[in-house]
């Protein structure tokens, strides 16, 4: 009886043990949620000036992590900017410009690593919910990128047989479950709650283990849909219903984390492929005073909010006014994580002192501003940036539209550009070219050696170090 009582013992130390080890282990491979809205602006929160209607979830996760203040988006066009976020790199660096369509032939190429497939080969459980967006032939899928399961459509829900603009160009939209399309032309008012239902559902099916969740929201992305749960609720139009339903879904995600004890184990990422499509007025959001949207090297078009909390390691309220890009979430990732870095050389850094609240922190310096094929139009080093003369879009001296109707924009508008300080002047309206000569010099270097690094149409330079992306003929 002794000797059983002793074994029985041993087991339950043994047990106990191991389920402190398996508990060790789960924390040092903290599950990761990137949540990348579609087209929202800098000024489309509570917390950075949004007016007629409230994102209490969104801003409460501010309150309890980290909001980015000076956050970049890799590129400001839909394509371009995901593959920065996935792969760590500058789009041009791996061949990605503007935004892809049903006729493209391209994709991530597959000897880039992409941040699913760093966290798969570290035991991680991975999934995409929601627009993809980076190559809809099957090779480019997200299930071919790293991703266990993809539940959503491969490019932008506007691109459908009935766009205002080009009548009958686009097929039927596809909603495509792992490889395969289960359905055409979905109900896209259903698409926020139910991307939000599909992650929720992943979260607690893989709570015991690590697990990695992309969910790209469609919205607010014109056209603007919303299920009746929010359909007229807010007193800025569909607009504000659709940032409302957002905002619901943020707040059902931080729900299942806290009644599942992921809290503590989870870093949240909330963020933004780009700024505002301002051309389509009252459903586009707001760049919240920064100058030009979507489609522009100006500060509209690429600074998006940022969010970031994770309980007990990030510090909460956190406003962390240093120079950031989605970009940097790999490298950062791969720390917090423990995972390999790719081999391939990436051009974003780990921003991790930064979560963990050291404002005297700045592991970046500066910012390639590239739009087009491949054109350096801005640099940005600390406070100051250099904006290059350079065709670009504009939407300013143009009557916006109206409910879903876009209005005009100049798509070639001559820049003149200039040099500015982003610290007293965000707006970027008064040129300091001609009073601060060291620092247009140092910027100016800046863009040469990106130049023979990333190449440049506008100055004629191919960069020697630019790699295709994948391609099926």
């Amino acid at each position: 009886m002794k000797k059983i009582l002793i074994s029985c013992i041993a087991v339950l130390v043994f047990i106990k043990a191991f389920a402190g080890s398996e508990k060790t282990a789960s924390k040092s491979k903290p599950n990761i949620i990137i949540v990348n809205f579609d087209d929202l602006g800098f000024g489309d929160l509570g917390i950075t000036g949004a007016t007629g209607y409230q994102t209490p979830q969104m801003d409460q996760l501010a309150k309890e992590g980290v909001f980015f203040s000076q956050f970049y988006s890799a590129q400001a066009v839909c394509s371009a900017s995901r593959a920065g976020l996935l792969t760590g790199c500058y789009p041009n660096r791996i061949g990605f410009s503007g935004a892809l369509d049903h006729t493209s032939k391209t994709g991530i190429n597959p000897d880039e690593t992409t941040l699913a497939e760093m966290l798969q080969a570290n035991g991680y459980t991975t999934a995409a919910f929601g627009k993809w967006h980076l190559g809809h032939l099957t090779p480019f899928l997200p299930t071919h990128q790293g991703f266990d399961y993809f539940y959503g459509i491969p490019y932008s829900h506007d691109m459908v047989p009935n766009h205002p603009n080009v009548k009958n160009y686009y097929p039927p939209l596809p909603l495509i479950e792992g490889d395969k399309t289960i359905l055409t032309n979905p109900d896209s008012t259903k698409f926020t709650t139910d991307f939000t239902e599909k992650t929720i559902a992943f979260i607690k099916e893989n709570k015991q283990k690590p697990f990695f969740v992309y969910l790209a929201h469609p919205l607010p992305h014109v056209p603007m849909a919303v299920s009746s749960k929010f359909k007229g609720k807010s007193k800025q139009g569909l607009y504000g219903d659709v940032m409302m339903e957002l905002d619901w879904s943020i707040g059902q995600i931080r729900q299942t984390l806290k009644a599942l004890k992921l809290e503590e184990n989870t870093l949240l990422v909330v963020t933004s492929d780009n700024g505002p499509w301002l051309n389509y007025g009252n459903h586009a959001g707001s760049a919240g005073g920064l100058r030009e949207g979507k489609g522009t090297s100006w500060e509209g078009g690429q600074r998006v909010p940022c969010l970031m909390a994770w309980k007990g390691v990030v510090p909460a309220g956190l406003v962390m006014n240093q120079l950031a890009s989605e970009i940097d979430l790999l490298p950062t990732i791969a720390a917090i994580t423990q995972s390999e870095l790719p081999k391939n050389k990436i051009d974003g850094v780990n921003i991790l002192p930064l979560l963990k609240g050291d404002a005297s922190a700045a592991p970046r310096k500066s910012f390639l501003y590239y739009y087009r094929a491949n054109n350096l139009e801005a640099v940005r080093n600390e406070q100051y940036k250099l904006v290059f003369p350079h065709p670009g879009r504009s939407y300013e001296g143009f009557a916006p539209g109206k409910d879903g109707v876009p209005g005009k924009a100049n798509e070639n508008f001559a820049f003149e550009g200039g040099l500015f300080d982003l610290r007293r002047d965000p707006g970027e309206r008064y040129d300091l070219s001609k009073s601060l000569p060291e620092v247009l010099a140092m910027l100016n270097k800046i863009a040469s050696e990106a130049r023979e690094d990333l190449g440049d149409e506008l100055t004629k330079n191919a960069g020697k170090n630019r790699r295709a992306p994948g391609k099926v003929q």
